[in-house]
């Protein structure tokens, strides 16, 4: 029982602090559950966050489900998950109940504008992570360094082509890079 405590405590503290959706998220949950608790592994985090972008939902609730899952089974993914969603939930509830005009305020105003600010850092905080990290390999190495100069491509010229489109063509060349390598020798292993 204290190990779903912990699962909702822990996932709602990251709920109710985290603005900026699943990605400003990524760092403290990489935080509470690979550095501080070791719920799972950094690897595991980073395979996790791959699926997690792969798959429909948001990304943080999916992290939370799967560390759940693997710390307490079923009733553990429902408390992580549940303990991500239900800070952000009050909060935008409360929100709405009392304050029609909240975001013409200009002390709240000023605030986000803070905010956006914080998201990005912490958003760029993951993905240094996340890229020390990674496994030292060419083909990641360079699949990342192509796909952010494409990525600001993208963004520079106003290019109408997908992020999704982007991570298909990368696991297609991942993928056809990894059968290519484990494909046995065909001059060593043919039989005369």
């Amino acid at each position: 029982m204290n190990i779903l405590l912990d699962l909702f405590l822990t996932f709602a503290k990251i709920g109710f602090f985290s603005f900026g959706g699943g990605y400003a998220m990524l760092s403290m949950i990489e935080n509470n559950c690979v550095e501080r608790k070791r719920w799972i592994t950094h690897d595991e985090m980073m395979n996790v966050t791959v699926i997690a972008e792969s798959t429909p939902g948001p990304i943080a609730i999916n992290c939370a489900t799967f560390t759940g899952y693997k710390k307490a089974g079923f009733i553990g993914a429902l408390a992580a998950t549940l303990g991500i969603i239900v800070p952000s939930f009050a909060v935008i509830y409360l929100f709405s109940m009392f304050l029609n005009n909240f975001l013409e305020l200009t002390i709240i105003a000023n605030a986000f504008k803070g905010i956006k600010i914080a998201v990005g850092l912490l958003i760029l905080d993951a993905a240094i992570t996340m890229i020390k990290k990674m496994h030292k390999k060419k083909l990641s190495r360079t699949i990342m360094v192509c796909s952010c100069i494409v990525m600001f491509c993208i963004n520079l010229f106003a290019w109408d082509f997908s992020s999704i489109s982007l991570m298909l063509v990368a696991s297609v060349v991942s993928l056809v890079s990894f059968v290519l390598n484990s494909a046995p020798n065909q001059k060593g292993g043919a039989k005369k």
